[in-house]
């Protein structure tokens, strides 16, 4: 049981956390702060915060448990605002999709507050964000990827694994980098890709009678292309080297698709094809896991949700 959880960020993510330890019984009041005083305001009606704080700062004085639920560009700044009022014992977390620059960003900013931190990256979410779809299951059945630093107190990192657990996760640990260089495969670079197939099809004179004949397999590549532009921006930028890297690795194996095709050279193209659809085929999703951003995953949840990055 958390006293008072102080949530920064009163959006999906952090709405539906709330919602949870609310729906477990592990809080007993939960304070929030948004920019947008709405927001705040439809927080509070729904249920999903209790007391609505003015300040980021003042949404973590007294709380024992803290959740930043921000676009990761945010993160440093909010680190600096609450780390005067953060509780000795208080155990911090965030919701980012991207885990070295928030480590970088912790290390830069708290001070003697570091080993009350752990990053946390759980792989749910909606194609619609705001308070409004906030979701107490949102996280259950979901991975949750922990990224402790060397620095983090070991009770702490307990805690946080066994809080989300208690959720309905299944919780994995991972190195900040590691996480960063797999989800650049798996899921920053097919949000890239998906961004650039639609922008390229729209800029084409007949792109718009096009998009009219496409069918499902258009629509199963191109979901994620209706991703916040935002939130995308934040974590292409923050994960820049990791995706480009990914990225490199796509021309190469583009250039040899397109040299069977220049080259009529049909058997090549096959094994080429052959060897991606047995990839595919032997691939299952990690135990526990439900709906991954990733094209190239099914999602076993209602067409409405996903677990994006």
């Amino acid at each position: 049981m958390f006293e008072q959880l102080g949530l920064i960020g009163c959006g999906l993510m952090g709405g539906s956390f709330a919602l949870a330890l609310k729906r477990a019984g592990l809080v007993r009041r939960v304070v929030g702060y948004s920019k947008s005083p709405l927001t705040l305001s439809r927080a509070r009606a729904l249920g999903v915060i209790d007391v609505e704080a003015p300040s980021a700062l003042l949404a973590v004085s007294g709380a024992d448990l803290v959740l930043l639920a921000l676009p990761v560009a945010a993160t440093e700044d909010t680190f600096k605002a609450v780390r005067h009022l953060l509780g000795a014992q208080a155990l911090l977390m965030d919701v980012g999709s991207t885990k070295a620059d928030v480590v970088a960003a912790a290390r830069r900013t708290l001070g003697a507050h570091l080993p009350q931190f752990v990053p946390a990256h759980p792989i749910a979410g909606k194609e619609v964000a705001g308070i409004e779809h906030a979701d107490a299951d949102l996280y259950r059945g979901c991975q949750v990827i922990l990224t402790p630093l060397p620095e983090t107190a070991p009770q702490q990192s307990a805690r946080a694994q066994q809080l989300w657990q208690a959720l309905g996760a299944q919780v994995r640990l991972m190195d900040a980098q590691d996480h960063d260089a797999a989800y650049a495969a798996v899921s920053h670079l097919p949000h890239l890709l998906a961004f650039a197939a639609v922008n390229a099809l729209g800029q084409q004179r007949a792109g718009r009678q096009w998009l009219e004949l496409a069918g499902p397999g258009f629509r199963d590549f191109s979901r994620i292309a209706a991703s916040d532009p935002v939130i995308w921006r934040d974590i292409l930028q923050a994960n820049a080297a990791e995706v480009l890297a990914q990225s490199r690795q796509f021309r190469a194996a583009l250039d040899a698709l397109e040299a069977a095709m220049q080259h009529s050279d049909g058997s090549a193209l096959q094994k080429l094809i052959a060897h991606a659809s047995a990839l595919r085929s032997q691939w299952q999703p990690a135990s526990g896991a439900t709906a991954p951003d990733s094209i190239f995953a099914p999602c076993t949840k209602p067409p409405s949700s996903t677990c994006p990055p």
